[in-house]
């Protein structure tokens, strides 16, 4: 890959989110699986063996966006 990133540097932010949401949309639309990193795959585990055993650690979807719309106004 030949990309000048001094380039991309230098552009201004709204150009600069402009390319990340071209990518992300790119990336969104892709059949691939995301690579993640195999620390990813272990934290998320541990978390689902944490949630299965003691259900009374999460929330609800509702508790979940009641709680994020409050915080938002």
């Amino acid at each position: 890959m030949n990309i000048d990133t001094n380039e991309i540097l230098a552009l201004p932010i709204a150009q600069k989110l402009q390319l990340v949401e071209l990518l992300w949309d790119d990336i969104a639309k892709s059949s691939n699986p995301i690579p993640l990193p195999e620390w990813v795959e272990r934290e998320a585990s541990r978390r689902r063996d944490e949630m299965l055993a003691d259900p009374s650690l999460g929330k609800s979807h509702q508790e979940t966006w009641t709680k994020i719309a409050n915080r938002n106004g």
